[in-house]
This record gives structure tokens, C-alpha cells and sequence, in this order.
């Protein structure tokens, strides 16, 4: 019977080695009896001098590092990024120096709220992450399938995925969290259309969009920044999933979207995106009619055409899920001269979340991790020690800055591109922005975007999640529905035979 390269692995790997390997303890010495513990006689009580099962225990009880908070499971890929069209007059970073350039690369994709047995056909945002291994150091962007976020402020972040996740009595997954909250902030609207639509379940992984979501500032060689949106366009066209299916699939194959990735890239049929970006300039910026760094909000295309850039291409598998997968660890602040922050508020609390969250996950150290490392570029500062630290800790280098024995120095050419000035915008304060535009553009999405099938089917969709949730949510949140479009408030009403209608 034919097999799959998921199912036929193991036989894969014994065909490829050519010789039989010594099993040994961690510490290198060979290990002569591999299934059996030392004991005082064939019936006695364990040895604790048996340091090859206190070896075999201690490690298995430290096997697991602890699960993201969100984005706990996912399936991870590499593979290179190609120049295919010059943008040095937007952007000096050394990945985008001339057409033809290949730049090695790794991916992971991932459902948002689930946890690492989840099902992969879930509704849910998919997490799109790509790291750089640039002649500059890592580029991490850290995005998603959607480009844009239910929320703008950060500090409603803990707050919004705490309703994504268990209730904290019942351990269950809570319709009147999630409905409480998407109702009580409007900003959500644009993004929850987005979730409820087709697009909320792809087809796996490989028939997705990606997006940096966030606004980004680049920087050419002469120091004059632009702000600018990424954009992953699939190759292989954009494919959902029915609902119906996905939920047959989350009982049957839970594990769908990992096994396609990888059935398909060790088939040969390698998956591939084409990077565009949207350039807004400063002077720009200042006369949209809408925040161009509000997360919950895009930057239309017919203001601000796609310019095409290369190609991501997808080659290889990883060799062990663990190592180069579970331990990959993306950061939007791991940035190159020529890529920069935005005002952006939700991402400059990224900048500080995700670097935090891996030296809690991994380790101070995550960034030696081979999977982690800038191994294109020697890293050169003034940290030391720390746990784990698997270098030659820099030698006899100075440890501090400045020093007159030969330390690393300063880059005239990275000062030059990194935080040019930028306008700051107002005095500093605690801007409440939960009536910044919530619908407009939900507006142009219902009505533009989706045709009349699409938007069928976002209205079956929202009422089948909908009708768990108490009488009293469910109104709210299609009186928000219906500052959207007044007959979409209708169904959902009529969908849900709400009995206060009159009052929405």
C-alpha cells in the first residue's frame, strides 16, 4: 500500500543511514544494556548508582519547555527568499540590494487560540512568521493570514486572548467571553468579518496569504524613511475550507494543515509566496483620512498599489519538529538597518513581548539556538553568561562599553538607517481610542469585498457561533453588526429571532 512521506518517515530515515550507530548516554559514553535498570538481584530495589536511567529520567521529566501563550501549535518549513524587482529607493536593507538575491529563511505557521493538541481546521486567525537570515543579522516578521487585528491598543492584548482561550471555572471554551468582549469594543468589528468569513478556515497552510499587518518604516541609503505594509501573496491561490468539512477533519485529522505542508514540500511541490509592499510617505501619512497605524484598519489599495519585491519559496522540512520548530522563537524587534518600527501601538508592545516571552520559554540565551543564531554574521557585544550559553561566551573580549581593548564598535553605516527622526504626534497621555472609525472600512469590506455567497455565508456563520452565547450579548453585538450595514443587522436579528429587535 502506498504511503505518504508523513506516514513513510521512519522508513525514509533507515533507508538513508548507512551504518549502525552506538547508542549513548547524554554525556557521550556508550550504553551497553539499553532495556534493563540496575537492581539488587532479578526481584531487589532500584540502584541509585544507575546514572543511565537517573539520566534517562531526568531528561524526560524536562522535555517539554513551556507552550506559547497563543500561537501553541504550528507546523515550521524553510527555505529562501529571492529578489525579483529593485526597491533601493525605498529600503537599504542588505536582503533587498539587487535582483537575483537569495536569502535562506525559515517559516511557522500556526492557529492563534488553541493549544498544541488543537485542531488545525479551527476558525481562528493563522499566525504567519518568517525569519531572515539576512548578511545583516535576523529579520524576524512575525504577522498573520489577516492584515489587520481586532484590537489597536495593547494593553487590551491580555484581556482579548484570555477570552479566546478556557473559562477559568469551567476550563471550557466560553462563547460569552468571546461575545462579551468583541461586543463591548466595537474596534473588533473588521477583524471579526474577516474571521467569519471564508478566509477564517483555510485549506492548510499553504493556500494563505500572509501579512506584516503592522506599519513598518523603511529606510534607503540616504537616510530618508518611507512607512511601508508587507504582503505575502500565495502562489497557490487562496483555498478555505467549508466548515462542515473542517469540522469533520478536527475529529479525524486533527493534525491537517501540518500534514499538507509537509506531504507537499517533501513531494517536491514546493509552496511559494511573492512579497509586495504598500509605500505611504511621511507627508502622506499626515493626510490620510484614517490612522495609518491603526492595526484594525488597512491602507487601500487604490491609494496605495502593491509593488512587487521576490518570492518566498519553501524547501525543506525540518529535520526534528522540536529543534527547529518548538524552539524557533520570532521577534518583531529583531530588525535590520533599513526595516523599522512604526508608531504603531500594538507594534511597539510587540517589540518588548516577544523577546521577553522566549528568554521566559527557552532561555536568555534562545538567540544561540542554531534555529535562532544569525549564523550569516558573527555576533559581536557586551553580553555574557546566562544559562545555556553554548558559545565560547566571546572569549577574552572586554565585557563592557566603551573600553580601549579592541571591543566591538559602533556602525556608521547602521546609524545612519536606524530611527531616523520621526514626528512625534502629540503631548503624552493615555489616548482612549475605542471610537477611532470602528466601521467604515467593515463597511467596505461586507459591501465591496465579499460577494453576495461570501456574504451569506458570514451571516450562517456568525449565527451559528453566535446563538451560544447569552440573549443579552448576542443583542449587543449585532446592534454593532448593523452599524456595518443595516440588512446585515436584519439577518443576523432574524437568524437569531431576537425577541428585542425593535431596540437594535
Amino acid at each position: 500500500m502506498s504511503r505518504n512521506p508523513a506516514e513513510n518517515q521512519l522508513n525514509l530515515y533507515k533507508e538513508s543511514q548507512k551504518e549502525t550507530v552506538t547508542v549513548t548516554a547524554s554525556h557521550g559514553a556508550p550504553v551497553g544494556n539499553k532495556s534493563a535498570t540496575q537492581t539488587a538481584g532479578p526481584r531487589g530495589p532500584v540502584l541509585l548508582q544507575d546514572s543511565h536511567l537517573i539520566d534517562e529520567l531526568a531528561h524526560f521529566e524536562r522535555e517539554r519547555i513551556p507552550e506559547r501563550v497563543v500561537h501553541a501549535k504550528g507546523a515550521g518549513a524553510f527555505g529562501y527568499f529571492e529578489v525579483t524587482h529593485d526597491i533601493t529607493k525605498y529600503c537599504a536593507a542588505k536582503l533587498f540590494e539587487k535582483v537575483g538575491k537569495k536569502t535562506p529563511l525559515a517559516v511557522r505557521f500556526s492557529t492563534v487560540g488553541g493549544e498544541s493538541g488543537s485542531a488545525d481546521t479551527a476558525r481562528d486567525p493563522r499566525g504567519f512568521a518568517v525569519k531572515f537570515y539576512t548578511d545583516d543579522g535576523i529579520w524576524d516578521m512575525v504577522g498573520n493570514n489577516t492584515p489587520i487585528f481586532f484590537i489597536r491598543d495593547p494593553v487590551l492584548f491580555p484581556s482579548f486572548i484570555h477570552t479566546q482561550k478556557r473559562n477559568p471555572s469551567t476550563h471550557l471554551k466560553d462563547p460569552d467571553m468571546f461575545w462579551d468582549f468583541i461586543s463591548l469594543r466595537p474596534e473588533t468589528t473588521h477583524q471579526t468579518l474577516f474571521l467569519f468569513a471564508d478566509r477564517g478556515i483555510p485549506d492548510g497552510y499553504r493556500f494563505m496569504n500572509g501579512y506584516g499587518s503592522h506599519t513598518y518604516k523603511l529606510v534607503n541609503a540616504d537616510g530618508k524613511p518611507v512607512y511601508c505594509k508587507f504582503h505575502f501573496k500565495t502562489d497557490q491561490g487562496i483555498k478555505n475550507m467549508d466548515p462542515v468539512r473542517a469540522g469533520e477533519l478536527s475529529g479525524t485529522d486533527p493534525d491537517y494543515s501540518i500534514r499538507d505542508l509537509y506531504n507537499a514540500i517533501a513531494k517536491k511541490e514546493f509552496p511559494s509566496w511573492s512579497l509586495k509592499v504598500q509605500i505611504m510617505t511621511y507627508e502622506q501619512a499626515e493626510k490620510v483620512p484614517y490612522n495609518p497605524f491603526d492595526l484594525t484598519k488597512v491602507w487601500p489599495q487604490s491609494d496605495f498599489p502593491l509593488i512587487p519585491v521576490g518570492r518566498m519559496v519553501l524547501d525543506r522540512n525540518p529535520s526534528n519538529y522540536f529543534a527547529e520548530v518548538e524552539q524557533a522563537a520570532f521577534a518583531p524587534s529583531h530588525l535590520v538597518p533599513g526595516i523599522e518600527p512604526s508608531p504603531d501601538k500594538m507594534l511597539q508592545a510587540r517589540l518588548f513581548a516577544y523577546a521577553d516571552t522566549h528568554r521566559h520559554r527557552v532561555g536568555a540565551n534562545y538567540l544561540m539556538l542554531p534555529v535562532n543564531c544569525p549564523y550569516r554574521v558573527a555576533t559581536r557585544n557586551y553580553q555574557r553568561d546566562g544559562p545555556m550559553n553554548s558559545t565560547d561566551n566571546q572569549g577574552g573580549a572586554p565585557n563592557y562599553f566603551p573600553n580601549s581593548f579592541s571591543g566591538p564598535q559602533e556602525c556608521p553605516f547602521a546609524r545612519k538607517l536606524q530611527n531616523p527622526p520621526m514626528p512625534a504626534p502629540g503631548n503624552i497621555d493615555r489616548y482612549d481610542s475605542s471610537d477611532d472609525d470602528n466601521f467604515s472600512q467593515a463597511t467596505v469590506f461586507y459591501r465591496r469585498v465579499l460577494d453576495d455567497g461570501g456574504r451569506r455565508r458570514l451571516v450562517n456563520n456568525i449565527i451559528d457561533h453566535l446563538r451560544n452565547a447569552s440573549p443579552f450579548l448576542q443583542e449587543r453585538a449585532v446592534k454593532n453588526f448593523a452599524m456595518v450595514d443595516a440588512d446585515f443587522g436584519r439577518q443576523l436579528v432574524e437568524g437569531l429571532k431576537l425577541k428585542h429587535a425593535a431596540n437594535l
